[in-house]
C-alpha cells in the first residue's frame, strides 16, 4: 500500500484559490485514510518543488487546476521525476485543456459538438463573428474563466481593449440553450448524471465556487434514454482523449441533442463538489473516492 503521498496545490493560475481549497480537503481525507501527506503550494520556482519533494512520496495528488497544473505541464515533470501521479498523464491533459484539440476529437468518436470558430480577438472586438447568441472564451483556460456570452440585445462588448490576457486567439461557439449536465468518471466506470441549476443565467466561475451560487440535483431528472447517453459520451470522450482516474464531463441538453462542452482532467475535489458528491451518491465515501486515485496513480 502506498504510504507517502505528496499533495500538490495552489499554482498560480487564475484557478489557485480553488485548488488550495481542494487541495486542503484531500490531505484531511488522505489522512483520516492513514496516508501520510505532506501538502506543497507549488510556485513558480521549480528548484523549491523539487526540494519539497525531498524525500521522494510515493505518490504526487495533483490537486492543482488551470495552467500549468491541467495542461500537461506538471506532468510532465512529475515524468522525468518517475514519480507516479493522480488524473491524467501528460498528451490527455494537454489535449483536455486545449478546447478546440478536444472538440475535434469528441467530434471524430461520434459525440456531438456545438459549432464554433477560432477567431483573433480583434474580429470579436469588430463585431459578431457568428449569429447570436453565442459564447467567447478562451482556447485553453478551466472553471470558466474568461467566458462571455453574448445574447440578443446585448450592447457591451465581451471584453475591451486590452482586456483579454488568454492569447490572441479566441473561441466563439454557439451558446445551446438548455440545461447543464455533468457526469463523472471514475476509471471505466461513469458515476451518475447531475443537473446544475443557477440563478447566474450561466454556470460561471462563481456560480461553481461561491456558496449558494448554484444548485446541485443528483441525480439528474431526465429521461431514462438521455441519462444513458450522457453516462456512455462521458466515458467515451474520457477513453477518446486517453484520460486516466479521475475526470468529469460538462454537457449541455436542448431538449433533443446532447452536446459535450468539455471534459475537466481535475475537477474540484472538495467534499462537497460534483465529483465526490456523484461519488458518494454510488457508495463511495470522500476518504475511499482519494484512496482510489492515489492507489491508481501512474506515471507516463
Amino acid at each position: 500500500m502506498t504510504r507517502r503521498v505528496a499533495v500538490l496545490k495552489g499554482g498560480w493560475s487564475a484557478e489557485r484559490e480553488v485548488s488550495l481549497v481542494s487541495g486542503d480537503a484531500c490531505a484531511k481525507a488522505l489522512r483520516a485514510a492513514g496516508y501520510e501527506v505532506n501538502e506543497i503550494d507549488v510556485h513558480r520556482d521549480l528548484g523549491g518543488l523539487l526540494h519539497h519533494l525531498t524525500p521522494r512520496p510515493d505518490v504526487a495528488f495533483n490537486a492543482l487546476h488551470g495552467r500549468y497544473g491541467e495542461d500537461g505541464c506538471i506532468q510532465g515533470l512529475l515524468n522525468v521525476l518517475g514519480l507516479p501521479y493522480t488524473h491524467s498523464g501528460l498528451l490527455a491533459s494537454a489535449i483536455a485543456m486545449h478546447k478546440p484539440m478536444s472538440k475535434q476529437l469528441f467530434a471524430d468518436a461520434g459525440i456531438p459538438v456545438a459549432e464554433h470558430l477560432i477567431v483573433n480577438r480583434d474580429a470579436v472586438l469588430a463585431g459578431d463573428v457568428m449569429a447570436r447568441p453565442y459564447v467567447v472564451k478562451p482556447l485553453d483556460e478551466g472553471s470558466s474563466v474568461g467566458v462571455h456570452i453574448v445574447r440578443e440585445g446585448d450592447n457591451a462588448r465581451p471584453f475591451g481593449e486590452g482586456e483579454w490576457p488568454f492569447g490572441r486567439e479566441v473561441m466563439v461557439e454557439r451558446f445551446i440553450t438548455g440545461r447543464e449536465l455533468t457526469v463523472a468518471v471514475m476509471g471505466d466506470r461513469p458515476l451518475a448524471v447531475t443537473e446544475i441549476t443557477t440563478q447566474r443565467g450561466f454556470y460561471d466561475y462563481d456560480a461553481k465556487y461561491v456558496d449558494g451560487g448554484s444548485i446541485h440535483v443528483i441525480p439528474a431528472e431526465l429521461a431514462p434514454a438521455v441519462t444513458d447517453a450522457a453516462l456512455k459520451y462521458a466515458l467515451l470522450a474520457h477513453q477518446c482523449l486517453g484520460c486516466r482516474g479521475v475526470s468529469r464531463a460538462d454537457f449541455r441538453y436542448d431538449g433533443e441533442t446532447l452536446f459535450i462542452l468539455e471534459v475537466n482532467t481535475q475537477p474540484g475535489m472538495t467534499s462537497t463538489s460534483l465529483v465526490p458528491e456523484q461519488a458518494a451518491h454510488v457508495g463511495i465515501s470522500f476518504e475511499e473516492l482519494v484512496s482510489w486515485m492515489v492507489e491508481n496513480a501512474e506515471c507516463d
